[in-house]
């Protein structure tokens, strides 16, 4: 696909010239500082910045961590008393660390969510959107790995737990399970092998995040509307969009700011707010809490997880087609990745010819649906599984699944949307006024 006309770096000096024949990093930095953008691109499109912002975050503060921390099972949970007491600004430096995981994955929903309604999905944008997925899987293995690193007792028993799912995969679950933790159970092995790995993803991560920027360049940024930049003139290209900088750098730090505000007063005067009072306590193998939870955003796949039990009919059925291969964990672990399968391929899924839930009335509905179906599977997931909460997690599952594989198919054949504006000027001209200064009719 042609990109969107616009000038690019040209050397001027001797200097710059003979740099840019050999390595041109300046030509590429303003490539991308000056990068055509859709100009009525709104606060939704601010969480790029602050998921940067977290990955840098994350790597500088857990590299002085690691200098401190000891991946030994009796002396992994002093090390980390002793990075909170003895090392220099060590409890603020745990405290990011640790509240920036939350930080990273409130932002990672929000853009998530953003792409769905947005529909930053579709074509040509489906690569990004997979290299999206995997750096959301890369993450959460970042955030589990690093789970089991305080050596408290929800951090040891949470792991037992969460490991023990892949001996469910029928054959070759018992293998899986010695091969990850290095043993038979959770201990030093295990512990080594967390540590390397929570060390080692970031960093992937960042290469993702790379490529990731890298495809949306190349494809251009989706807008509110989801309606292209025009790309046959460089002078209608730059009716429809602005350079990246000053204007969208400027937007995009006062709102970094902003939350940083909110980060840092929560890093302050609450830090252990959504953490587990119980993992201050030294991890015991002969004592299990009483309520095993993971971290917060894990906690709706963790309840589609939990959902699928023993006396659910679909579970029954598939235990019966499969000869009693597929059990009621089995199925609920297919269950809990197959809600982030389902999530990737929603650029196939989606039939709807047109992009924006801007547009789409039915749409709007049903994707509200969705966020509240996230919100409460994630309380669900905090909840004992007794009482009525197996069964509210159960709805909540179904509907998860029937998002994605019946409504948003169904959607775009009954749907009738409205009609997008014929360019991207257009809308911001309704919204804001025509360069003249006289607001739209």
């Amino acid at each position: 696909m042609a990109g969107i006309p616009h000038d690019h770096y040209e050397p001027k000096s001797n200097s710059e010239k003979w740099l840019h024949s050999r390595l041109p990093i300046v030509g590429l930095l303003y490539d991308t500082l000056m990068i055509p953008t859709p100009k009525n691109l709104n606060w939704m499109w601010i969480w790029g910045i602050v998921l940067a912002f977290a990955l840098v975050l994350q790597i500088a503060t857990g590299i002085v961590l690691a200098m401190h921390y000891t991946p030994q099972v009796s002396m992994a949970f002093n090390s980390v008393e002793h990075i909170m007491r003895d090392v220099n600004g060590g409890y603020m430096i745990r405290y990011m660390h640790m509240n920036g995981a939350s930080l990273f994955f409130v932002a990672v929903y929000m853009h998530i969510f953003r792409g769905l309604y947005y529909g930053s999905y579709k074509a040509p944008r489906e690569v990004t959107w997979i290299i999206g997925m995997l750096m959301y899987l890369v993450m959460m293995g970042t955030a589990f790995m690093g789970y089991v690193l305080p050596w408290g007792q929800m951090s040891f028993h949470g792991t037992a737990v969460i490991t023990g799912l892949f001996g469910a995969i029928p054959f070759i679950g018992n293998s899986i399970q010695t091969w990850l933790l290095g043993a038979g159970a959770v201990g030093q092995p295990a512990l080594n092998r967390f540590f390397s790995l929570h060390y080692l993803l970031p960093f992937i991560l960042a290469g993702l995040t790379i490529v990731h920027i890298w495809a949306f360049h190349t494809t251009g940024n989706n807008n509110p509307t989801g309606v292209e930049v025009r790309r046959t003139s460089k002078q209608d290209a730059e009716k429809d969009t602005l350079p990246f900088w000053p204007y969208f750098v400027i937007k995009d730090l006062f709102a970094l700011a902003v939350i940083l505000a909110v980060f840092m007063a929560i890093v302050g005067f609450m830090p252990n707010y959504l953490g587990e009072p119980v993992n201050y306590v030294p991890a015991n193998p002969l004592q299990t809490p009483t309520h095993i939870v993971p971290e917060w955003y894990f906690l709706p796949f963790y309840a589609i997880l939990r959902s699928f039990t023993q006396d659910v009919w679909v579970v029954i059925f598939a235990n019966w087609i499969s000869f009693g291969i597929i059990d009621a964990k089995f199925f609920g672990v297919l269950a809990m990745f197959g809600a982030i399968v389902v999530m990737a391929l929603a650029p196939w899924l989606d039939t709807s010819s047109v992009r924006s839930g801007r547009y789409r009335p039915m749409f709007k509905w049903w994707f509200a649906l969705l966020v509240i179906d996230f919100i409460v599977l994630m309380w669900v997931g905090s909840q004992p599984p007794e009482g009525i909460f197996p069964y509210i997690g159960l709805i909540g599952a179904t509907y998860w699944f029937a998002y994605f594989l019946v409504i948003l198919p169904l959607l775009g054949v009954i749907e009738k949307p409205l009609t997008p504006p014929a360019t991207i000027e257009e809308d911001f001209n309704a919204h804001y006024g025509s360069p003249s200064g006289t607001p739209a009719e």
